[in-house]
């Protein structure tokens, strides 16, 4: 049994109110109210596994659990949030694509329809709608994303612009954002990037042949020469904005190490990898095999970065810093994002939806810039998403974390990656407390 199935066996769910981490001589109490992490002794770790394994319904571990001193923590994730200001939009300024990607949830950018672009209208209607809602003093975000945005250049500099302007006026402190295949980036781009301190995701999914099997254009011809032609510039200049490389894992890409050291090597501030799990066809999405494969090679990329880290090395594997980070503050929600409530995608039409990932879906509706968010939609969508509500997730440790996975691959195909997702956190937890004994002043720093 390899190191990815021990892994698995050992997150599986024994209690919906603990989880047991034993490494070596050390060990570790999770407590999913709260998000809290203890580390404890072997003579409580081995009474904690003897209660978890008992068959008295719970009764053994709540004992348990009562008479330590931990102190309650107040129920954060009932009912639906009363807060649901749109604070974030991403505008699909480019229903359409340069690329022909197999697996792409939009099909081709277009999101099933005939391509189409955003007016600068409706660019500026959607900003206005963000920034009506946002109070002075208050965060809020602005994302460009496709098909391939960049197509929409000139609509995404000028709102861009119209944005800042506005935000500076109402005292709003406005942040960007842009995932983009990396083809198109020009030095244009690049300024506005840098002036305005975009977080500029690039999707790469691979080194050379291996990322132009997944990622071509559409006429077949590989695309990895033409984008790191094109995104040097960027990644090499001292900037303001920040550039990381997303990673789709498929079947098809499975050697995440290698992957990892290479794109760090091209001066990407971060890596992250993130599993096809609901594609167009099933030949592109992760099957249970290839999820303990990818946990496998996660794990291996992080004991790299724990090494690294205790070293005094920077390794920016994004998956393991924000996993690090979302122990560190006991981040424990009910919902895995804000899609639906404070972010909300804009097609190209000015259709609003509960994420980009639900532009001209149906399902994921949430009224339009003319007549504003559909409240009723809103709520409904909220309270159907409520971890609470998920199938399997009450029983579950790890469902204030993951809080019932991706809503739009749980809807499209239920919860393939709970066991992958369980063993990835489980692996977390531990390298948290790994990395608090050994580099404190490293943890400290999550906070920040």
């Amino acid at each position: 049994m390899g190191i990815a199935s021990v892994t698995i066996d050992a997150a599986r769910p024994r209690s919906p109110d603990a989880h047991l981490l034993k490494w070596g001589d050390a060990a570790q109490l999770f407590l999913p109210d709260g998000s809290q992490l203890f580390d404890i002794d072997e003579a409580l770790a081995e009474a904690l596994g003897g209660a978890l394994q008992s068959r008295d319904g719970g009764i053994a571990l709540k004992k348990l659990l009562a008479g330590l001193d931990i102190l309650p923590v107040p129920d954060r994730c009932s009912g639906v949030p009363e807060d649901r200001r749109v604070r974030a939009l991403s505008l699909a300024v480019a229903q359409s694509c340069n690329l022909g990607c197999s697996y792409c949830y939009a099909q081709g950018g277009a999101f099933g329809s005939a391509p189409k672009g955003m007016s600068l209208e409706t660019a500026r209607a959607a900003i206005d709608l963000m920034l009506s809602e946002t109070g002075p003093g208050e965060r809020a975000n602005l994302a460009f994303l496709g098909g391939e945005p960049l197509i929409g250049r000139d609509v995404i500099h000028e709102a861009t612009n119209y944005a800042a302007r506005r935000a500076s006026e109402r005292g709003i402190k406005l942040s960007f954002s842009i995932t983009t295949n990396g083809t198109l980036v020009g030095e244009r781009d690049i300024e506005l990037f840098d002036k305005h301190g975009f977080a500029v995701t690039v999707s790469l999914d691979g080194i050379g042949a291996t990322h132009d099997r997944q990622r071509s254009f559409k006429g077949g011809r590989g695309s990895y020469a033409r984008i790191l032609e094109r995104i040097a510039p960027l990644v090499e200049r001292t900037h303001r904005c920040q550039v990381s490389a997303r990673v789709t894992v498929t079947p098809r890409n499975l050697g995440l190490p290698t992957m990892l050291d290479e794109l760090i090597s091209l001066g990407f501030d971060s890596v992250g990898f993130s599993p096809m799990l609901s594609a167009p066809d099933a030949e592109n999405e992760m099957q249970h095999n290839h999820l303990v494969e990818m946990l496998e090679q996660m794990m291996a990329c992080g004991r790299v970065f724990e090494a690294r880290t205790i070293d005094g090395e920077r390794y920016p594997f994004l998956n393991l810093l924000n996993g690090l980070r979302e122990i560190h503050r006991g981040t424990h929600r009910p919902y895995p994002c804000g899609a639906g409530a404070g972010y909300l995608g804009v097609s190209a039409d000015g259709e609003l939806a509960a994420c980009h990932r639900f532009i001209d879906a149906p399902e994921g509706a949430m009224g339009n810039l003319a007549d504003g968010v559909d409240r009723v939609r809103q709520t409904a969508w909220l309270e159907a998403r409520h971890v609470h509500e998920q199938p399997g997730c009450q029983s579950c440790w790890a469902r204030y974390l993951c809080s019932g996975g991706c809503h739009h691959e749980t809807l499209s195909r239920g919860r393939p990656a709970c066991d992958f997702i369980r063993g990835w956190l489980h692996y977390v937890i531990g390298a948290y407390g790994h990395l608090a004994r050994a580099r404190p002043d490293f943890i400290s720093q999550l906070a920040r």
